[in-house]
């Protein structure tokens, strides 16, 4: 009779289930946030630009999902970061504010309390990085190697210098060196360029670990600056500041077609989920920029900094090959605030603490949910009180002080381009939406932060009262002798 060799089963079992496991471990989905930094809402092909060509770009959003009510949780830069980056509006943490960049002020960041979703990636195994702009705190504890990310190479202010050889000490953090982790880094190609070189490496190098990468351009936030060569591809724009802007968006779409190449030659595209969106609506000519004017936020009115749709409504993608298998075009409300909650879920992350406020889109992707995965969608300004606005899948409700806004009530059914204000028309509908934003905010605090021009005044004012008291004290004191 054959005798039964148990150790040895018991040790292929282990072989097998380990092989088993390292496999299912594969099988999570690698994510890829691409965040463009003020772009025009019709300034990329899918959403209907003649005049500047985006072809890796359309090529993601025709395999993908279009979504065509794509929106962020604030019209400028800083806030609508912090929300993405943790899925959770920041009216609830009082980060309504551009951070300003200081790296000495322990206060001057996204706070401490919020945990990112690269976090809780992080603590299921995912290898997490991120390129381009932070923008959420300078001083050490708010920089991204603390805050989620195994790998940083970017810049800790709003904006940056693009060209190499501009870089100098002494002055604000457009200027200052690129990093990489907490450490000084060097760019000596077109910035856009560089991050997206660096990201393909990351890419090529982490193909044992499930990954997940913040590619946030800064492109094409100003300065306008673009090589020469890509400037002349967009002579027949008559306007210089769009050519060079048009120029700027060409050389993201290059870079993007940088990193889905990386992702074909390591044969990880098919499970590699791709959003990409902008962090708020292309610049508009307020009257505090009256020059700013390069962008096209058609067919939607204003633009940055407003909560009218040229602001909040941004073009909007995701594409993953191995769950969608035909691009399609979706019409119900989505939330940036849905890129952290989708991303926890597919990743099998945690969630137990009940803060994100996203919705996973993964059913809505493969089409097993046709309905609007929120039913409403809520914004709030710092500038003033009553800087507000809720939209519904069939009417928006707003306030703001700009010229021809105010407060305003819109039929988004019939007038999805807000050019009929019918205020005050409705009062049953517009009472439940003001119903809703106020059930929404009993749940928000205060801003805390400083709007960055008057930060920098209250910075500048307290050096220069601290100058003139050491200067009163020097006085004050007797000149000693010595014998």
């Amino acid at each position: 009779m054959m005798q039964l060799n148990y150790k040895k089963i018991g040790l292929a079992w282990l072989f097998v289930l380990s092989f088993i496991g390292c496999a299912q471990a594969q099988q999570k989905p690698n994510i890829v946030v691409i965040l463009a930094d003020d772009l025009g809402y019709r300034d990329v092909g899918f959403t209907g630009a003649k005049d500047i060509k985006t072809p890796n770009i359309d090529k993601l959003a025709h395999n993908g999902v279009i979504f065509n009510n794509g929106y962020v949780t604030h019209p400028y830069c800083g806030p609508s970061r912090a929300g993405l980056l943790t899925g959770r509006h920041q009216a609830r943490f009082g980060m309504e504010n551009n951070v300003s960049y200081s790296p000495d002020d322990k206060h001057m960041g996204l706070p401490l309390t919020e945990k990112t979703f690269a976090k809780r990636l992080q603590e299921v195994g995912y290898k997490t990085a991120i390129f381009g702009k932070w923008h959420l705190g300078g001083a050490p504890h708010f920089q991204p190697n603390k805050r989620g990310f195994d790998y940083f190479y970017g810049f800790l202010d709003g904006g940056h210098q693009y060209m190499p050889g501009e870089v100098h000490i002494g002055t604000d953090g457009y200027w200052l060196p690129i990093m990489r982790n907490t450490g000084v880094a060097e760019f000596d190609e077109y910035l856009t360029t560089a991050l997206s070189k660096d990201a393909v490496k990351f890419i090529e190098q982490a193909q044992d670990n499930p990954f997940m990468i913040y590619m946030s351009y800064n492109a094409p936030h100003t300065p306008l600056q673009a090589p020469e060569k890509t400037i002349a591809k967009y002579k027949h724009i008559q306007d210089k500041e769009r050519r060079i802007y048009a120029a700027m968006i060409d050389e993201m779409d290059q870079g993007i077609g940088l990193l889905v190449d990386a992702l074909k030659r390591t044969n990880q595209l098919e499970n590699t989920l791709i959003f990409f969106l902008s962090d708020n609506g292309g610049v508009y000519p307020e009257e505090w920029l009256p020059t700013f004017d390069w962008s096209d936020n058609s067919p939607f009115r204003r633009g940055k900094v407003a909560l009218l749709e040229g602001g909040i409504h941004v073009p909007f993608i995701a594409h993953w090959p191995a769950k969608i298998k035909q691009g399609f075009e979706f019409d119900g409300l989505v939330s940036a605030l849905d890129i952290a909650a989708t991303s926890v879920a597919i990743a099998g992350a945690d969630a137990s603490d009940g803060l994100l406020e996203g919705v996973n889109l993964e059913p809505y992707m493969t089409q097993q949910k046709t309905d609007s995965p929120h039913q409403a969608l809520y914004w709030r300004l710092e500038e003033a009180d009553h800087i507000w606005a809720v939209r519904t899948e069939s009417a928006k409700y707003m306030n703001q002080p700009l010229p021809n806004v105010g407060r305003s009530f819109f039929d988004m059914v019939n007038d999805p381009y807000e050019q009929n204000n019918i205020v005050d028309q409705e009062p049953q509908q517009q009472a439940e939406l003001a119903k809703l934003w106020n059930q929404w905010n009993s749940k928000n605090i205060n801003n805390i932060l400083l709007q960055s021009w008057e930060y920098k005044k209250a910075r500048d004012d307290f050096y220069n009262q601290l100058f003139e008291k050491n200067k009163a004290d020097a006085k004050d004191r007797a000149v000693y002798n010595v014998e």
